[in-house]
């Protein structure tokens, strides 16, 4: 993966990743706070930012097989920006501890280039 593909593929998943992390906070937030029209709105909203989401991911410059592991690792990165953004909320040493492995594995993934293959 050249260094332009692999700027390329980091700044759509860093953009899917954030729509799907605010897609998901929007619909959660419609779901237990907001009421009438507003919830309505946050509805479509999150709807609109989830399907943004799905076309950026499918959009990446960069094998399906392979843009998992990144897309993993960094919806983990944006996930916890956005926990602690919408709703206060700070990782407890078991997300940082699994979220480790859940990077390392998503690079792993994402470039490790098998002998032979």
């Amino acid at each position: 993966m050249s260094a332009t593909q692999l700027f390329q593929s980091c700044l759509f998943l860093l953009l899917a990743t954030t729509l799907e992390v605010s897609g998901d906070a929007l619909m959660r937030k419609a779901l237990f706070e907001f009421a009438g029209p507003v919830r309505i709105g946050a509805f479509v909203g999150g709807a609109a930012l989830l399907f943004g989401y799905g076309s950026l991911l499918n959009l990446a410059p960069v094998p399906f097989e392979r843009v998992v592991g990144l897309y993993i690792a960094t919806l983990f990165l944006v996930w916890q920006v956005m926990s602690f953004v919408a709703f206060r909320t700070l990782p407890t040493l078991p997300i940082l501890v699994g979220g480790t492995l859940v990077i390392l594995g998503g690079l792993v993934i994402t470039f490790w280039q098998p002998a032979g293959g």
